[in-house]
């Protein structure tokens, strides 16, 4: 399976700069512990200490978000998953 996880600038210092990685898995969950174990720093920028997603990180699936349990979100082959970061502040 062949699914696209597109890297925020934000987020590209803990990916060696790549904006995109490829990887597979059958749920966004799943596709994302694998880019933390290929990518360990990354973990602390999209986790808190629950394992939950940080409030500021929003998933997208092929454009769409995945809110509510974007973690459970089944994905399939082809499919690419956003990372958006949530900016707050005045």
């Amino acid at each position: 399976m062949d699914i696209t996880i597109n890297i925020p600038i934000t987020h590209r210092a803990y990916t060696n700069g790549e904006k995109t990685v490829r990887l597979s898995g059958k749920t966004v969950n799943e596709v994302l512990e694998k880019l933390v174990q290929i990518y360990p720093d990354i973990n602390n920028k999209l986790f808190n200490n629950k394992n939950e997603l940080h409030k500021t990180i929003e998933i997208y699936v092929n454009m769409k978000s995945a809110y509510p349990n974007e973690l459970e979100k089944e994905i399939k082959n082809g499919d690419e998953i956003q990372i958006l970061t949530v900016l707050a502040g005045g």
